[in-house]
């Protein structure tokens, strides 16, 4: 029987092996013993805030235009915002974004 994990999920797992519990609780701000909890399937509370500190944390991209690692949601933040015509470096990193393959679907 296959189990559906959520993305936030396996990001937290993967970075929990990559480093420790106690390293990835402390850089979400939670205890290691919520993360061990989270992670066991046995956290008694609801798991929404974590995920979404999970997702702000671990959830990266390459972005190819400024050659860094950013959050999908700075990623999502300069695709889909306005386009700043005020400063032209931001400009054109907004023009590149919209022809990125890594561009966040939607707003």
């Amino acid at each position: 029987m296959t189990t559906f994990e959520p993305h936030w999920l396996s990001l937290l797992r993967t970075e929990a092996e990559r480093t420790s519990m106690r390293a990835v609780a402390s850089r979400l701000g939670y205890s290691a013993t919520t993360i061990s909890l989270v992670l066991a399937g046995k956290y008694p509370g609801k798991t929404d805030r974590i995920a979404k500190a999970s997702l702000a944390l671990l959830d990266l991209v390459v972005c190819p235009h400024a050659r860094k690692t950013m959050t999908q949601a700075e990623c999502r933040s300069l695709a889909c915002g306005a386009a700043p015509t005020h400063h032209p470096m931001k400009l054109s990193h907004w023009r590149a974004c919209q022809r990125c393959p890594n561009r966040p679907k939607g707003d």
